[in-house]
Formats: structure tokens, C-alpha cells, sequence
């Protein structure tokens, strides 16, 4: 007897969810997962690619990439409503600027990298009569600094609408391998600065429960946020989903008026920055709930847990998605991309980090996670040269993702020159050269350029 309604999505969910607690299971009881402090979150997605890969579960990929672009737009949107309330210090966020600004410009400096060193071999599979989309060096940084959901968003579009064969899955596979080079690399990259002294703040024993990824129930507990309506009325988290739900119905009719707008052949690509276009409008919502005197409905500490929240499942919904056939049959492009990609962004990371005149190794190790996974990848390294965060880097980072916003919205919009303005692919990486040239200069002009400290 069939069921008398549709199950798929909720059952897909449910796996993610059963990979998910998996993942935090071993977490907490593997040695090897706690040595390189993998999130539980990619331990379930990787244990559920594999499962799915060896057809030992059924879950459709397509509801997966579903999945996973609107737990990236929720993300986005969730983000854009949460405020800092915390007291600040005067003058502390003048401090951080000069931060801020330099994690910013590496970030500038990264994607060109990146994207420049895809493109290459791009071009040498061309001359061996190895024939790829064009844009599909551009996937690296995409996937590597941008993260699983921009590489999604981009590669669907490309793949629906400009006939790039398997884009989302590729662009997938590059922010998984990101995620593996962040903790592979950056945790014993970490501890080899610990041991030389480079750690200018205090570092001892990470806590156990930032190791084994569960709080004991000894422990105080930090507040998850606090309740701004009356449960009687209507529950707190309800209410904040239902904001999230309200700037997701305005992005959806913005976006498709935009498309309408601007026509058949660039309209499709708007899609692909939808997660923008939700922050932006979460941005304008937030600020007029302030001018309304109603913005302390909004609880930055239950906000918080919802972005985590949809964070954790994308992150699931990610590696799930990942297709092995078509993996394997780019094996070897995708190889050389992430090898020598991961290499140069090390290496300029590092190259640049060690010539600043203070917390240049805690500054370096927080962007190289970044820009090989995500915000919190770049925090979670952090934390392991800067237990306490008695350093203002943590802060710096969360200020970066603003002062970097021009780089990234400008990187974004050129990565479709090839497909929108029939740019060469030799254009568009000049124009992507010029940018880091641009940003090395900046790094020289602001005085980050010193003698090697370490």
C-alpha cells in the first residue's frame, strides 16, 4: 500500500539527519576524527556519500543539490538578520580594521590564484586534445573560498542553462576537498607553529569537549540565545524561522522580476546569487525592524543557532550530493586543480602572514581555513592557536566578510564574463590578474609588507 502523501524530501532529510548523528558519534569515540577535529557534519556527509556511492542507500542527488541550495540561502539570509549585541570596548573595532582589511585583501588575492591555476590546466588539457568547459578552473575557487553552496548555486546554472555537463557536482567536489585540506593540513600546520613559539597568546590543551565535539553534562553550558515572545503566544524559534521564511518569499519575487529584467541570456545566473540577494534583504528587514523599535525581537543568540543549524546540513547535503562516476571520470583535472591550488594558497597565505608585524601567524592560519572551507573552518584552526581567543582575530574575521564584500561580489559577477560577454578565457584571466596585482599592491601601500617574523 503506497503512502498517501509524497515522503521523498522528508526521507531525504531524515538520512542527513542519520548520517549527521552518526558523524557526532564519531566524533566523539574516533581518535583519528578528534586528532584532526573533523566537524561531525563532514564526517556524516562523507559516510553518506560512500553509502550512496555503493548503493548500500537510495536518496536522489538532485534532492540533495535541492537540499543543500536552500539551506546555502537560508545561511545567507539568517546571517543577514543577526546584529552583534555585544559591548564593545571604544576604539576596539578601529583596532581590528587594519586586520580585517589585510585577511580581506589575501582573500582578494586567493580567488585569482586559484582560479588562475584552473584555468592553466584547463588550457593544457586543451593542447593535449582534452577538451573542458571553460569555466571549469573557475570552480576551484568557487568551491575552495567561496564554500560548498556558492559552488553549488554557480554550477547548477552553468550546468542547466550554459550546458556545462555535471558543473554542480564538480564545483561540489572542489569545496569537499577544500573542507579535507583545511583539517589535513591547517591542524598539523597549527601545531607545528604552537610548538616553534609563533602562538602570541597562551596556548595549552584544547578543552575536552572542543575535542571529542560534545559538552559534558557537568559542564556550564553556553546560553543558545534567549526568548523574545511569550510561548503562550507563539514559540521564539518559530518566530525567527518565520522571518527567515519572509525574506526568502521577497528574494524568490526580487530574483524573478530581476531575470524577467534582464533578459534570457544573463537572467538564468540570477539564481545563482540568490544567497546575496537574501542577505541584502534580511539586511534592509533588520534595519527596519531598528527604525520600528522591534529589532530586540530578533535574538542574535537564537539567529545564531539557525545559521549553525543550516550550516551543519548543507555541509551533510554537500558531500552527499557529490557523484562518484562523475568524479572519477575528471579525476585527473580535478587532482592537478586541488593539488597545486592548495599549494599556492598555502604558500602565498603563509608567504604574506609571516611579514606582518604582529598575530600574523594567527591571522594566516584563520584565512587559510577560510579560503579552503568556510568562515567557521577558519575559526575552528583558530581556536587551536588562540584557545581563550584573547587575540581580536576571531573578531577580525567576522569583520572581514564585510570589507571583503566587494572583492567577492566583483569576482562573482566576472566569473560569468566568459558565458554572459563571450570574454576569452585568456581575458578573463588578465582582468583576474590585474585584481591581484591590485590587492598585492594595497598589501604594500598599508604597511603589511615587513621583514619575515617567522
Amino acid at each position: 500500500m503506497e503512502a498517501p502523501f509524497p515522503f521523498e524530501a522528508i526521507l531525504a532529510f531524515g538520512t542527513m539527519s542519520v548520517m549527521l548523528l552518526i558523524g557526532i558519534f564519531l566524533r566523539a569515540k574516533v581518535r583519528f576524527f578528534q586528532r584532526f577535529l573533523f566537524p561531525s557534519c563532514l564526517i556524516g556527509g562523507i559516510l553518506g556519500w560512500l553509502l550512496i556511492s555503493l548503493k548500500v542507500i537510495n536518496v536522489s542527488t538532485d534532492i540533495l543539490e535541492t537540499f543543500a541550495y536552500h539551506f546555502f540561502i537560508i545561511s545567507f539570509i539568517s546571517v543577514g538578520l543577526t546584529y552583534d549585541d555585544t559591548p564593545q570596548e571604544p576604539g576596539a573595532t578601529r583596532k581590528v580594521l587594519g586586520g580585517a582589511w589585510w585577511m580581506a585583501l589575501i582573500e582578494g588575492i586567493t580567488v585569482p590564484i586559484q582560479l588562475l591555476i584552473g584555468s592553466a590546466i584547463v588550457g593544457i588539457f586543451l593542447l593535449f586534445g582534452k577538451e573542458l568547459f571553460p569555466t571549469f578552473g573557475f570552480l576551484v575557487p568557487i568551491g575552495f573560498t567561496e564554500g560548498p553552496g556558492q559552488a553549488l548555486a554557480f554550477g547548477k546554472v552553468w550546468e542547466t542553462d550554459f550546458g556545462f555537463a555535471h558543473a554542480a557536482t564538480i564545483g561540489l567536489t572542489f569545496a569537499a576537498v577544500g573542507y579535507l585540506f583545511a583539517f589535513f593540513a591547517g591542524v598539523p600546520l597549527v601545531n607545528w607553529g604552537i610548538r616553534r613559539g609563533l602562538s602570541s597568546t597562551t596556548s595549552g590543551t584544547l578543552p575536552d569537549d572542543v575535542i571529542k565535539g560534545i559538552v559534558p553534562k557537568d559542564q556550564e553550558k553556553e546560553s543558545a540565545g534567549q526568548l523574545t515572545l511569550h510561548s503562550g503566544n507563539v514559540d521564539t524559534l518559530a518566530f525567527h524561522a518565520a522571518l527567515i521564511g519572509l525574506v526568502y518569499v521577497l528574494t524568490y519575487f526580487f530574483v524573478k522580476m530581476l531575470a524577467a529584467l534582464i533578459g534570457p541570456q544573463a537572467g538564468p545566473i540570477s539564481w545563482g546569487f540568490c544567497f546575496f540577494y537574501g542577505m541584502f534583504i534580511a539586511l534592509i528587514l533588520r534595519t527596519i525592524m531598528k527604525k520600528l523599535g522591534i529589532r530586540h525581537l530578533i535574538n542574535p543568540g537564537v539567529q545564531r543557532r539557525i545559521t549553525g543549524w543550516s550550516v551543519d546540513f548543507l555541509i551533510v547535503a554537500t558531500v552527499m550530493a557529490i557523484q562518484a562516476v562523475v568524479v572519477w571520470e575528471y579525476i585527473l583535472p580535478i587532482s592537478l586543480m586541488c593539488i597545486f591550488s592548495w599549494v599556492a594558497t598555502l604558500w602565498s597565505i603563509l608567504y604574506l602572514g609571516r611579514r606582518l608585524d604582529r598575530l600574523g601567524f594567527e591571522r594566516a592560519v584563520a584565512i587559510y581555513g577560510t579560503c579552503t572551507g568556510t568562515v567557521s573552518t577558519g575559526l575552528l584552526l583558530l581556536r587551536i592557536a588562540d584557545p581563550e581567543f584573547k587575540s581580536p582575530v576571531a573578531f577580525e574575521l567576522a569583520l572581514m566578510n564585510v570589507m571583503a564584500i566587494p572583492f567577492i561580489a566583483t569576482y562573482m559577477v566576472l566569473m560569468n564574463a566568459p558565458l554572459w560577454w563571450h570574454w576569452s578565457l585568456g581575458f578573463t584571466c588578465l582582468v583576474y590578474f590585474g585584481f591581484m596585482v591590485l590587492c598585492l599592491v594595497m598589501i604594500k601601500l598599508f604597511r603589511f609588507w615587513g621583514k619575515p617574523k617567522f
